[in-house]
């Protein structure tokens, strides 16, 4: 166990993944620790978990000691980062604390949950000061691809942590102040314990690349083309938003959103005193009686969402917007892993409308907002930390920036998935503890353990699909009726006996039960078995067997 005064780390989300950040930072002896929370994110579904939308940490290690939770500080308004407040604060009922642009937009989602009557944000200046009992947090400004991200030095009586959060070097990010080299020099000398560290593209060279640089090829894409311009981008990327528009303005073309989260992120940056000097946009609906080389559509679904406003526009079910041949497509965004199937399929059916696709492949339209190996060193060389902790990343993505933080001659270096608990103490790092750490995910309007049965059931269906038997059968066990076979999603031979056989041993395990009612098991779980043995044996398939026998 930790020893008594302690400072520790605990992800619980980030370390192991991209996506559904949670970091606890601890101090105090391990019976009366107090907590500060760092972010609170989600991740989004896929094939894997179907009927699911949003995937969240499992905060149940802080939902137990939640009287000595001071607070959650969000570093940015990303979703991975701040998208699993309105779903789980209800239970953690403590202080939130963020600067403007993160606050509105919160305060903006929390707005469309009518559980929520609005939480107890406490709006933070950039560059400000927070005290929470023994821990003493400053926020530094960065740059990355939203506004207003906040670095963290939490000083304590152990040391200081600086929590990186999500970050680049950008020299021109157009919104927005430089990273504050400055601040971050200054705390380096001062002295560093640990750093906790985006590693997101540890295994890129170079640098990440400039929102101006995105600006100027932008302009000279755009200028270039003919007909309708559609751009689809990152709705919290304010920067590129406001580049957007201001292309759209030299090249004489009308801005139209098309997505709700479009207009959501425009109003908390217009709230926090962003987007003030671009021209106003226009309606979809508007920009239809626009000649086609005069408009500009800034949508969502740059991802392949389905449900998203370019996934509509490309299947033509779209209220106001329609494409056809002469149109461009420009994906100002990247892809995001496990994303490329949606995003390829929505491309194809993009280019089969007649539309040019461009993509940040071919053309220098996007850049990322993590650091790549070269601003990496930059960090470190600015901080000088005595012991380096890799977060947000796959396993792999963490191993990799460990190696390098080693290879920058970082005293001590310490890699902790979810749910290891790292004490910090003479200048070394070390895994003390070991807590539960898991997924919860959203399922409709209720929230689930995604290692609960519902789930698991669910994903067996969409796999190997589903069998219903009902059977009517007298006191003495004899059939009433032919058993009735109900299949969804089995495959099947084009003559359609599969269900037939079916119902034949379900006759001739009834029969052999009224014959010998000896066992263990029942006569529906007798049947399940002996059906879901058959149509694995024909089909390679087990499904999601249920049987229902009714004594009449």
């Amino acid at each position: 166990m930790a020893s008594s005064e302690s400072l520790v780390f605990l992800p619980l989300g980030g370390a192991g993944e991209i996506g559904m950040n949670l970091n606890l930072y601890g101090y105090g002896p391990p019976e009366k620790r107090q907590w500060i929370m760092v972010d609170l994110g989600v991740m989004f579904g896929d094939e894997r978990t179907p009927g699911v939308d949003v995937i969240m940490p499992d905060p149940e290690f802080i939902f137990e000691q939640r009287e000595n939770l001071l607070g959650l500080i969000l570093t940015h308004a990303h979703e991975d980062h701040m998208g699993a407040v309105p779903y789980l604060w209800p239970e953690l009922r403590c202080p939130i604390f963020a600067t403007p642009f993160t606050s509105a937009l919160l305060q903006a989602k929390v707005s469309e949950f009518d559980e929520i009557d609005g939480l107890p944000i406490t709006e933070i200046p950039l560059k400000g000061h927070l005290k929470l009992g023994p821990f003493d947090i400053e926020f530094i400004t960065l740059t990355h691809s939203i506004p207003e991200p906040n670095a963290l030095a939490i000083r304590t009586p152990a040391g200081t942590l600086l929590h990186t959060g999500d970050w680049k070097i950008d020299p021109d990010p157009l919104i927005g102040q430089q990273t504050d080299s400055e601040q971050l020099t200054k705390i380096g000398d001062e002295g560093v314990l640990a750093i906790v560290c985006d590693s997101t593209n540890v295994f890129t060279p170079g640098r990440a690349g400039s929102e101006g640089d995105v600006r100027d090829n932008l302009m000279e894409v755009i200028q270039e083309l003919k007909g309708r311009v559609v751009v689809t981008a990152f709705a919290s990327n304010v920067a590129r938003l406001q580049t957007i528009a201001q292309v759209a303005e030299k090249t004489d073309r009308h801005v139209a959103l098309v997505g709700r989260s479009m207009f959501r992120m425009v109003g908390a940056a217009r709230s926090a005193g962003y987007l003030d000097n671009i021209p106003p946009f226009i309606d979809a609906a508007d920009a239809g009686y626009l000649p086609p080389d005069k408009v500009l559509y800034l949508c969502t679904g740059s991802q392949g969402e389905p449900r998203a406003a370019l996934s509509r526009i490309a299947s033509g079910t779209h209220p106001h917007v329609v494409l056809e041949e002469g149109d461009t497509v420009l994906f100002s965004s990247r892809v995001i892993p496990g994303n490329e199937k949606s995003i390829f399929a929505l491309q194809n059916s993009l280019v089969e409308l007649g539309v040019q696709v461009m993509t940040e492949k071919d053309h220098a339209i996007h850049v990322s907002g993590h650091p790549c190996r070269d601003e990496l060193t930059q960090m470190y060389q600015w901080v000088k930390p005595q012991i380096a902790v890799p977060v947000h990343g796959e396993l792999r993505h963490l191993v990799e920036h460990e190696a390098l933080a080693q290879s920058l001659q970082v005293p001590e270096t310490v890699v902790a998935p979810n749910g290891s608990m790292v004490e910090f103490s003479d200048g070394k790092a070390r895994i003390v503890e070991e807590v539960p750490s898991g997924k919860l995910h959203l399922d409709g309007s209720v929230i689930l353990d995604s290692m609960g049965p519902t789930l698991k059931e669910r994903r067996q269906i969409s796999f190997a699909g589903y069998v219903h038997i009902t059977c009517a059968i007298n006191k003495k066990g004899n059939l009433l009726a032919e058993p009735r076979v109900h299949f969804r999603g089995i495959p099947d031979s084009e003559e359609g006996d599969l269900a037939y056989e079916v119902g034949e041993i379900t006759e001739e395990v009834i029969l052999g039960n009224r014959m010998n009612r000896r066992g263990d098991l029942s006569l529906e779980e007798r049947v399940r078995r002996a059906v879901r043995q058959y149509i694995s044996g024909q089909t390679g398939k087990k499904p999601v067997t249920v049987v229902d026998v009714i004594q009449v």
